[in-house]
């Protein structure tokens, strides 16, 4: 296809994350369009699509869907709404990106993915952190068979975002037992770590986890005052995948750091790869590399083709990453490339976390589905 045609983009959602880095990504790529943005607050919605140039706002998410123009549609909004929304759009004969996690339940991810393949829609779930240019570059060091035979993946998602109990919480599960342990952490960062430990290493074989609360009182949006809540704000686990790798797993919202926390680190028989994802002195990133003859890890400068075209590490992190997303994700489209991160990739995440709680609650490891449940374009 052309490489002057553009994809008619609508946005639902007018909240912080599309305002740091899904405007700005869509914004930033010629290839793109922002025909419309959604959001329940129309004075919100009107802010940003002023701020971003988008040219029409609506308040009603099935206007936006239903928007000839509107050729794909980003669901950015509450989590409880992300499969709804997403489905409406697949309804709707439109591409869908959404934010994690699709569902809370692994199997309504999975019957999400064969729709869109039934409908001949193009899906992306959005696991920010497959598109850092550091990750990128392990994952080509991986392919490439410079780190040998993969034996083990550590991932690590935290920072302190919620260690301030009287900074609200966000995005409770609707009808959640608040005197049972709720899982938060592990949905919310961990979906994002599974995902990119599996794509590093190959499907999960087997996982065990602990789950706990350290926080025991917190504000929680939508209520007065402190609320005793068990939420699950820090998870540990092992895994063993069906290549014979292991791993280690690590998310919480609760570990003094910055954000977003993520570190990957890959040992293979080749060679070794440490990407670490946290904003410290401007910085958004560093890469270290080591090999069995020279085994001090030594920092790795990728060069400027790495980074989405008017970035550089210094580019804050929300922006950095995304901007990469949205311009992978256009171009699937536009020039019908292979689908990366769909939302098949979403639901083998959400199965990992839902054996991860059903680990913890059994106090067992728990083997994962040996068969491919779906296929997705």
């Amino acid at each position: 296809m052309s490489g002057q045609q553009r994809l008619g983009v609508g946005v639902i959602g007018a909240h912080a994350w599309a305002e740091q880095a899904h405007l700005p990504g869509y914004r930033a790529y010629e290839r793109a369009e922002l025909v419309a943005l959604c959001d329940t607050v129309p004075e919100r919605a009107q802010h940003l699509a002023q701020m971003f140039g988008v040219r029409k706002v609506y308040t009603d998410a099935a206007e936006l869907i239903n928007d000839p123009e509107v050729q794909m549609v980003d669901v950015c909004t509450p989590t409880d709404t992300h499969l709804p929304l997403s489905l409406a759009a697949i309804a709707a004969g439109k591409h869908v990106i959404s934010e994690k996690p699709l569902a809370h339940d692994a199997q309504d991810a999975f019957e999400a993915a064969r729709l869109a393949q039934a409908a001949g829609v193009r899906t992306k779930l959005g696991f920010t952190f497959r598109y850092s240019p550091a990750v990128r570059q392990i994952k080509r060091w991986i392919d490439d068979g410079t780190l040998g035979e993969i034996f083990h993946v550590h991932g690590l998602e935290q920072n302190s975002q919620f260690l301030d109990p009287s900074y609200p919480l966000r995005q409770v599960p609707a009808g959640a037992d608040w005197n049972a342990l709720i899982p938060s952490s592990i949905v919310g960062y961990g979906s994002h770590l599974l995902d990119l430990v599996r794509w590093c290493a190959g499907e999960y074989k087997s996982v065990i986890g602990s789950l706990h609360n350290y926080v025991p009182e917190r504000l929680v949006r939508g209520y007065e005052g402190m609320q005793r809540i068990m939420v699950e704000d820090g998870t540990a686990a092992l895994a063993e995948f069906v290549s014979g790798a292991q791993g280690i797993l690590q998310t919480s919202y609760i570990a003094v750091g910055n954000y977003p926390g993520v570190e990957l680190r890959v040992y293979g028989s080749r060679g070794a790869a440490v990407a670490r994802l946290v904003e410290e002195g401007g910085v958004a990133e560093t890469l270290h590399f080591a090999t069995p003859d020279q085994v001090e890890f030594r920092k790795i400068d990728l060069p400027s083709t790495a980074y989405p075209p008017g970035t550089t590490l210094h580019t804050p992190w929300p922006e950095l990453y995304y901007r990469n997303l949205i311009r992978y994700w256009v171009d699937e489209i536009l020039d019908e490339l292979p689908g990366e991160c769909t939302f098949y990739d979403g639901a083998k995440s959400q199965q990992t976390v839902n054996a991860l709680v059903q680990s913890h609650r059994e106090r067992r490891w728990i083997d994962l589905p040996p068969e491919r449940e779906a296929s997705v374009p």
